[in-house]
């Protein structure tokens, strides 16, 4: 166990580095310019020049992300072109908002996965059975921004029983956390459905059912504790991945995490909160694989003996 550990903190390390890398290329070549977006558009050409230099984005490549590489290595994620502030601080400042979706997001998921998964592997090969796994096909496959455009339509404008954005209160957190919860549903229905139906085949399950135990007891009581296994496992790798969903629902929604930072950022080309953003979220994703590979052998004896 040791020895995984330290390999997957090396291959975390080597893929932080990637992304970093690759990230800081790709904004290197955008088009636009941040010392313009600073500047304004009436500014001089010395004007724009003469900050450009202040920021150092007149320096090569390579020179530029050294010194971002070794600036990161001291614990400094650098400072907001348009804020004037500590990238740190801002996303320090913004995380637990994403936190406390991300935790409702979760929630969402599992309950919804888990009653989906149950009654379909319950009710195998039928009309519910096929709903279930083609509703989920359509969860998973659809795009984060759709689906939260949706919910707010029908939900906040038509309805009028959530308010379209803000943060402070259980009614703000509904909607972004159904979005989540739906399109991570899916996976969960179907990975519930598939360990469910493998259990429910096994002899312990038909001796409960020769002993003359209730369908409720022997699905609660001695199914879905074995079919949960894999389940806890994946919450960990959940961790990560939603970090990718949570940035786009908190643009549509308004929530005001890090989603709605890097979005805010973006528009404005500024580079030290998008590379800020993008290494915490990997970061999130690298946590959450290493935090699946190490709990699952812990959780399910059959990884551990594979």
């Amino acid at each position: 166990m040791p020895l995984l550990i330290l390999r997957r903190l090396l291959q975390a390390a080597l893929i932080l580095l990637g992304v970093a890398l690759i990230t800081f290329v790709l904004l290197y070549a955008m088009p636009a310019d941040p010392a313009r977006m600073i500047a304004g558009r009436s500014a001089t050409a010395q004007t724009v020049a003469n900050i450009r230099h202040e920021l150092g984005l007149d320096l090569p490549l390579f020179t530029q992300f050294w010194n971002y590489l070794t600036g990161l290595l001291q614990g400094n994620l650098g400072r907001s072109y348009a804020q004037k502030t500590e990238v740190a601080t801002l996303i320090a400042s913004r995380l637990p908002a994403t936190l406390v979706l991300m935790a409702a997001g979760i929630f969402m998921e599992l309950a919804l996965g888990l009653v989906f998964g149950i009654t379909a592997a319950v009710n195998r090969g039928g009309f519910v059975d096929r709903t279930v796994m083609m509703a989920s096909f359509v969860g998973v496959s659809a795009p984060h921004f759709v689906m939260a455009l949706l919910l707010l339509y029908v939900f906040a404008v038509t309805l009028g029983w959530f308010p379209m954005s803000g943060f402070g209160t259980l009614a703000h957190v509904v909607l972004p956390a159904t979005t989540l919860g739906l399109l991570g549903a899916g996976w969960y229905a179907r990975m519930v459905r598939s360990t469910m139906i493998d259990v429910l085949a096994q002899d312990y399950v038909r001796t409960a059912n020769a002993k003359g135990l209730s369908t409720t007891r022997i699905l609660l009581r001695h199914a879905l504790p074995n079919a949960l296994l894999p389940v806890i496992a994946m919450i960990g790798i959940d961790i990560g991945q939603f970090m990718g969903g949570v940035v786009m629902v908190e643009a549509v929604y308004g929530w005001p995490g890090i989603g709605q930072l890097a979005w805010q950022a973006i528009q404005q080309v500024d580079i030290p909160i998008i590379m800020g953003v993008t290494l915490v979220s990997a970061l999130a994703i690298v946590t959450g694989n290493l935090i699946a590979d190490v709990t699952a052998p812990l959780i399910d004896p059959r990884i551990r003996a594979q």
